[in-house]
């Protein structure tokens, strides 16, 4: 079975703010994809790149409570390239703040996919801590994290 993976975390914000705050480049690329921003919103059908340079598929996007996008898996030198499917769900919680689950599958079942699974992992693990952060204090915590944002270029993988 290909490698899968789901990551959720509570914002102390409403639904609607959370979810623009993925939705909207201009929110999104304050906290999370900081380095070369997003071309474009989340819209379905629409093809955006984030850093500048990654393609994301848009499939699904319904206000509120779901946005579904497929992205280029890491391969190996010489492995045919592949998509994962992403998708992000809101749950407005009864305190008014509201959880967010991340859930990625179709990694290949070999070494590259567990790879590029717990890479991403950790990644969109990142991304729910730099969200409620930015959200509910206001505080960047993405900015001079990576060694690549100090250079100025994006890091797609762990810096060695």
């Amino acid at each position: 079975m290909p490698f899968e993976f789901r990551v959720n975390g509570r914002i102390d914000r409403p639904v609607t703010e959370v979810f623009d705050a993925v939705v909207n480049p201009d929110q999104l690329s304050r906290y999370f994809v900081t380095l070369g921003g997003i071309s474009g919103p989340l819209v379905a059908g629409a093809t955006v790149k984030w850093w500048g340079e990654v393609p994301v598929q848009v499939e699904v996007v319904e206000k509120n409570e779901r946005i579904v996008f497929r992205w280029d898996a890491m391969v190996a030198e010489g492995d045919d390239p592949y998509q994962t499917r992403v998708e992000l769900r809101f749950q407005s919680l009864d305190d008014g703040a509201t959880m967010v689950t991340i859930a990625e599958k179709g990694c290949r079942e070999n070494e590259q996919g567990q790879k590029g699974s717990y890479v991403n992992c950790e990644g969109w693990s990142q991304m729910l801590a730099c969200m409620k952060a930015w959200l509910e204090y206001g505080i960047n915590l993405r900015q001079g994290y990576y060694l690549s944002e100090l250079s100025g270029k994006p890091a797609l993988e762990p810096q060695a």
